[in-house]
């Protein structure tokens, strides 16, 4: 697996995904900005991912921060703070992370201004290492529902790419490749961005998994055609119900599912689980750029001015998921009893 983000002394180093497959281009991030930018404009992107980005933008953040005073200087990596929140809405790893990092503020509020700045520092690196670790745990708690031979359909990116380490969606194909089993993947491109096309399909070709490439309205015919097992997918935020918001065209997919008895599974980690969230009718949904509808690589494919709406994200009902994979492991309905047991173990 690639570093997707590494921390390098002063700066953070990601890797572009907006110029997958054609370059693989590691960018460096000298500022909190440079971090919020690269979380807007989809550089980054994943929910661990972004958790991550946005931990170590609030370590750029305090040390761009040049006050003589504690005060001054916790009033401005608040802001700092406030910035970063701004970028996403609907990814509760965000939101996450910060809170994290905003405790460790809190408790380190007695000391100065360097110890405060190595605290984040050390915190933001420990929510990369933790990531790691999370995702071998969930890989290898999911890998339990994939027997050999097995065909996967999945919608967007959910892997190495959008944590630290293998994934969450596909970090349960990597772990059943790992136990010896043979798994083809059936990957929808994901419109509007393509992050199937561009990221998932790359990835798993990189990994020596058997991939195959579908438009997003074939996923139902290939359901029916094509012997699909199971649908994986990742989430950016689950319910306390189980309703799982995810990205766009990942409500369909789980409906035509349901309409085959093909299982649907969602890989995510504890920290996407919103407690504070009773269901999916709360999750905020990020909507984005009408240009990401209205061309491809730059290039117009609409007529010029037409009114369009682009939401990130959908909202899959509790009722449509057969399990929800974490490293706590498998849960199924109801789930706000198993969340709330993993909560507390």
């Amino acid at each position: 697996m690639i570093d997707t983000i590494t921390w390098k002394k002063q700066s953070v180093e990601l890797i572009d995904q907006t110029l997958l497959p054609q370059a693989l281009v590691r960018k460096e991030c000298n500022s909190l900005e440079e971090i919020a930018e690269a979380i807007e404009r989809l550089r980054i992107r994943g929910a661990p991912a972004i958790g991550i980005a946005a931990a170590f933008g609030i370590v750029l953040g305090a040390q761009e921060i040049q006050a003589d005073k504690q005060q001054v200087f916790l009033r401005e990596l608040e802001k700092k703070i406030d910035r970063i929140a701004a970028t996403r809405p609907t990814a509760v790893n965000l939101f996450w992370a910060l809170e994290r990092m905003k405790r460790v503020i809190q408790e380190r509020i007695s000391e100065d201004m360097e110890g405060i700045r190595a605290a984040l520092l050390k915190e933001a690196l420990n929510i990369q290492e933790e990531d790691k670790s999370i995702c071998r745990k969930m890989g290898q708690n999911g890998a339990e529902l994939l027997q050999d031979g097995m065909k996967v359909l999945t919608h967007c990116n959910a892997g190495g790419l959008a944590t630290a380490d293998y994934g969450t969606a596909l970090g349960v194909v990597y772990a059943a490749k790992e136990q010896g089993k043979k798994i083809h993947v059936f990957a929808d491109e994901t419109r509007p961005l393509l992050q199937g096309a561009r990221l998932t399909a790359w990835e798993l070709a990189q990994n020596g998994i058997d991939v195959t490439l579908i438009c997003d309205n074939m996923a139902a015919s290939v359901m029916n055609k094509k012997g699909i097992d199971c649908v994986i997918v990742g989430a950016d935020r689950i319910a306390g119900n189980g309703d799982v918001a995810n990205k766009i065209g990942t409500y369909g997919v789980a409906i035509a599912a349901k309409a085959h008895g093909i299982p649907f599974y969602v890989a995510a980690p504890f920290s996407t689980i919103d407690m504070n969230t009773p269901s999916g009718e709360e999750i905020p949904i990020e909507e984005r750029m009408p240009e990401e509808v209205t061309s491809i690589g730059g290039q117009d494919i609409a007529p010029k001015d037409i009114p369009v709406y682009n939401p990130a994200f959908d909202v899959t009902p509790y009722r449509y998921v057969s399990a929800i994979i974490s490293e706590k492991g498998i849960a199924r309905a109801p789930y706000l009893e198993t969340f709330k047991a993993w909560e507390n173990s």
